[in-house]
C-alpha cells in the first residue's frame, strides 16, 4: 500500500506533463538552468531528445566576478554561465589581482565541471566581461601588490573570468607543451605537441589540422619558437590565439595528457585544440573561428643587421651590436639606442621600445623534409650598455635584420577602428546571403555570430587609449549582447590574421605570430544545418 501511495504523484506528474505538446515542453525546458536541464533529460526518452535538440546548437557563455572572497566569486560566475541550458565542452578560467589563488580556484571548479571537460586556469594581468551580478561590461586591470598595501588594496581589483563552451560538431581537448623536468639545457618538446595535436585531429577529423587553437604559454620560457613550428605544421586555415606569457593549470580529457603532479615532466604551455567532428550528429551545423588584429606599434628609425649575437641563457636575454643596412660600420648598442632616442623626441609621452627581427628559418617535424619559412619576431628592448643592446627572448642570428617599434595609442585606435570596420564588413557579408535566399529554410541557415574573444597587451587599456573599454569595442560595437570574454596578456599571439595598417590596408610583411602593444580578435560563428538535407 505505501509502494502504491508512492508511485501515484510519480504517475500524476508524468500524466501531467504528458499532456503538454512537445512546443511547449520545450519552451519550458529551454528555462531550465544547465544542471536541471542534465537531470531532466533523464526523465523519459520524449524529455532526452527535447534536451538533445536543445543542446545541439553551440553556446559560449561568460562572467567575470570582482568578490574578494574567491570562493564566493568562483560561485557567482558559475551561477551566471550555468543558468542556462549548456553542456561544456571546454571550460576557461582567467584569474587576475594579487589575491588571487591559482590552485584554489582550479580545485573550486574541477569539483564543479564534469571529468571530461578539458579545464584551464590562467593567471592574468586583467580581464574584460559581463558582471555575473550586474551584467555590466567591465575592462578590470588586475591590482598590484607592494610592501605597504593594507588588505583592503591586495583585494582592490582581483576577481575571475570563467567561459565555458559548447561547441556540437568540434572535438575539444586539452593538450600539453611538455618538458622533461631532468633534461639540461631546459628544451621543450615542440616535435611531440605537434605530433599530439595531428594524432588527435586526425582521430577527431580525418585531418592533420584543427580549426583552432587558443594556447597558453608559461611565464618562464619564451614561446616564439614553438608557435613558429605549429605555424609551420598546420594548414594556414588553422587560426591560433592565446597568452605567451602566463602561469597556468590545466586539466585535460585524457587522463593520459595530465602531468601536474607528474615528478617526469613539466608543462612549459597547454593548447586547447578544436578540431572537426567527422561523426557529428545529423542536423549539426558549422563552427568557424574568425581573426582579427588591432596593431599597436609603429615602426621608426632605419634597419639593421646583427653583427654579434650572444645569448645568456640564464635569464633569456639576447646581446646585441648591428650595422646599418647598407653601411658596414658596427654600432654598439648605446650608438643604437641614441639613434632610436633622437627620433623619438619629438613624440609626446613614454613609449615602449621592441625590436621586430625577419627570420627566414628552415623547419621540419621528426623526419620530414625541412621547409623554409619566413617570420617577423618581436623582442623587447631591456637597456644598452657601451657594447651591446640587450633584448628579451632568444632566436636572434647573426646576419639578421631587424627594426625598432614603438608603442603607439593613435594607431592602435586607428586600427581598433579597422578591425571594427572589418567585423561589420562581415556581419554585412552575413546578412546578404540572408538577403538572397529570403525563403524560411534559408533564414533559418543564416550564419551568426555566438560569441567571442579577446587576447589584448597589458600595456594597453584605459590608460593606455585615456578611456574604457576600447579593446572589447570592435566586438561590442557589432555583435551587441554576445558572450565577450577577453584577458590583458604578456604577449598576444595571433595567427591566421591579416595585419592592417593605419590606413585599412593590408601590410606587406612577413607573418607575424607574437604581437606587441596588440589585441587579436576571435570571433566565433555558427552556420546551422541545411533543413533541406
Amino acid at each position: 500500500m505505501e509502494e502504491e501511495t508512492k508511485k501515484k504523484p510519480i504517475e500524476e506528474a508524468k500524466s501531467g506533463f504528458g499532456s503538454l505538446s512537445e512546443d511547449i515542453l520545450e519552451k519550458i525546458l529551454r528555462r531550465l538552468p544547465a544542471p536541471s536541464l542534465a537531470s531532466a533529460a533523464c526523465v523519459s526518452k520524449l524529455w532526452y531528445q527535447n534536451c538533445n535538440r536543445i543542446l545541439s546548437r553551440p553556446k559560449l557563455a561568460s562572467a567575470i566576478s570582482l568578490n574578494p572572497s574567491l570562493e564566493i566569486a568562483v560561485q557567482e560566475v558559475l551561477d551566471k554561465v550555468l543558468s542556462e541550458p549548456i553542456r561544456p565542452h571546454f571550460a576557461i578560467a582567467n584569474g587576475f589581482g594579487y589575491s588571487f589563488c591559482m590552485q584554489k580556484a582550479f580545485d573550486l571548479l574541477s569539483g564543479k565541471m564534469g571529468s571530461r571537460t578539458p579545464l584551464i586556469v590562467t593567471w592574468a594581468s586583467g580581464a574584460m566581461g559581463r558582471d555575473a551580478r550586474t551584467n555590466e561590461f567591465r575592462e578590470v586591470i588586475g591590482g598590484y601588490c607592494c610592501s605597504d598595501c593594507d588588505d583592503e588594496r591586495l583585494d582592490a581589483n582581483s576577481g575571475i573570468l570563467l567561459t565555458v563552451g559548447s561547441v556540437p560538431g568540434l572535438k575539444v581537448e586539452a593538450i600539453p607543451l611538455l618538458r622533461r623536468t631532468k633534461q639540461a639545457p631546459r628544451v621543450s618538446m615542440a616535435d611531440d605537441l605537434v605530433v599530439d595535436i595531428r594524432n588527435y585531429t586526425i582521430l577527431a577529423s580525418g585531418c592533420t589540422s584543427p580549426v583552432a587553437i587558443i594556447m597558453f604559454g608559461g611565464g618562464d620560457i619564451d614561446l616564439k619558437p614553438i608557435i613558429e613550428k605549429l605555424d609551420y605544421a598546420m594548414l594556414k586555415e588553422t587560426v591560433i590565439a592565446g597568452d605567451e606569457k602566463t602561469e597556468f593549470l590545466y586539466r585535460s580529457g585524457m587522463e593520459s595528457k595530465n602531468v601536474c603532479e607528474s615528478t617526469k615532466y613539466f608543462s612549459d604551455a597547454v593548447a586547447l585544440v578544436f578540431a572537426r567532428d567527422r561523426e557529428k550528429a545529423h542536423g549539426i551545423g558549422d563552427i568557424q573561428f574568425h581573426a582579427a588584429l588591432s596593431n599597436g606599434v609603429s615602426a621608426i628609425g632605419p634597419r639593421y643587421k646583427a653583427a654579434s649575437v650572444r645569448v645568456n641563457g640564464r635569464d633569456c636575454t639576447t646581446w646585441l651590436t648591428a650595422k646599418r643596412e647598407g653601411e658596414h660600420e658596427i654600432f654598439d648598442g648605446q650608438r643604437i639606442l641614441n639613434d632610436i632616442n633622437d627620433e623619438l623626441e619629438n613624440r609626446i609621452g613614454g613609449a615602449d621600445l621592441y625590436i621586430g627581427v625577419s627570420k627566414h628559418r628552415k623547419y621540419s617535424i621528426e623526419r620530414e623534409k625541412p621547409r623554409s619559412m619566413s617570420s617577423l619576431a618581436f623582442h623587447g628592448v631591456m637597456g644598452v650598455d657601451e657594447e651591446y643592446l640587450f633584448v628579451y627572448g632568444s632566436g636572434i642570428r647573426t646576419a639578421d635584420y631587424f627594426q625598432f617599434y614603438h608603442s603607439d595609442p593613435n594607431i592602435a585606435l586607428s586600427s581598433c577602428n579597422n578591425v571594427s570596420i572589418h567585423l561589420r564588413d562581415l556581419k554585412v557579408d552575413w546578412n546578404s546571403k540572408r538577403g538572397l535566399h529570403p525563403l524560411s529554410v534559408a533564414n533559418e541557415c543564416k550564419k551568426e555570430c555566438i560569441g567571442g574573444f579577446v587576447f589584448a597587451c597589458r600595456g594597453r587599456g584605459e590608460s593606455f587609449f585615456g578611456r574604457p573599454n576600447v579593446d572589447s569595442s570592435p566586438i561590442l560595437e557589432n555583435f551587441p549582447g554576445v558572450p565577450l570574454a577577453g584577458i590583458y596578456c604578456g604577449g598576444e599571439i595571433g595567427r591566421g590574421i591579416s595585419i592592417l595598417n593605419a590606413h585599412g590596408r593590408q601590410e606587406e610583411s612577413t607573418t607575424r605570430l607574437v604581437h606587441v602593444f596588440s589585441t587579436v580578435y576571435l570571433v566565433l560563428s555558427y552556420t546551422p544545418a541545411s533543413m533541406e538535407h
